[in-house]
């Protein structure tokens, strides 16, 4: 039952998927997700070496690589996937999608929860880095090549180096939104709203000039 969940979350978010054989021989990040759950299965029950060489093991298959002790919830898709790297104390959702490059990481050599907690139905776009023990909320989407420091609340847009938040207007994300491309950009926004401001006062002081008066300069 858990592997056709896993199947279905890949048709479901890939337009590329054609059939059940190519998505079970072909998609590393549903084989890293089956490597992950035998080792986080031993490594739960005290084992150490074992689950860290299957980790390795599915490193070197794939290209993902996550710790035998993250703990991950239902639906996840990986989606191509070299580079992932996810740290021991992570935490993922259910139905989180996750692109190529993306770490979830630590900050220090701290020890306890030092790695993200992801909420549910959460989208972390490619070169994403999500780094210490901050928390994700649930339908959160994280820009293409964002560094996020700090915690992002739920049903928000996190884009930029380091990133920021934009908020939807207190809608509610229905579903998986897997856009992580077209997104806000705030820094390129007030840069827009300054050179308004520049190109009225412009306008207001041309506009004394030709009428002979003399500009109000504490408006700059």
């Amino acid at each position: 039952m858990r592997i056709k969940k896993d199947i279905k979350a890949i048709f479901e978010r890939d337009p590329a998927a054609k059939s059940v054989i190519e998505v079970v021989l072909c998609y590393p990040g549903l084989h890293a997700l089956w490597f992950h759950r035998c080792a986080h299965f031993l490594y739960r029950h005290g084992f150490v070496l074992l689950p860290r060489l299957i980790s390795q093991i599915s490193r070197f298959i794939t290209g993902i690589e996550i710790h035998p002790g993250a703990k991950i919830g239902e639906g996840l898709f990986i989606d191509h996937g070299t580079g992932v790297v996810v740290g021991e104390t992570t935490e993922i959702g259910d139905n989180v999608t996750i692109y190529q490059g993306v770490t979830l990481g630590g900050t220090g050599k701290e020890k306890g929860k030092r790695h993200p907690t992801i909420g549910n139905n959460v989208v972390v776009g490619t070169g994403a880095k999500v780094l210490g023990p901050i928390v994700v909320g649930d339908n959160a989407k994280i820009g293409a090549g964002s560094v996020v420091l700090n915690n992002v609340p739920t049903h928000t847009t996190v884009v930029g180096v380091p990133g920021r938040v934009v908020i939807y207007d207190g809608e509610r994300v229905p579903s998986v939104d897997l856009n992580h491309v077209n997104l806000p950009d705030p820094v390129a926004e007030m840069l827009h709203c300054l050179q308004n401001q520049i190109d009225d006062l412009r306008f207001q002081q041309e506009k004394c000039i030709k009428e002979g008066k003399e500009f109000d300069h504490s408006r700059l």
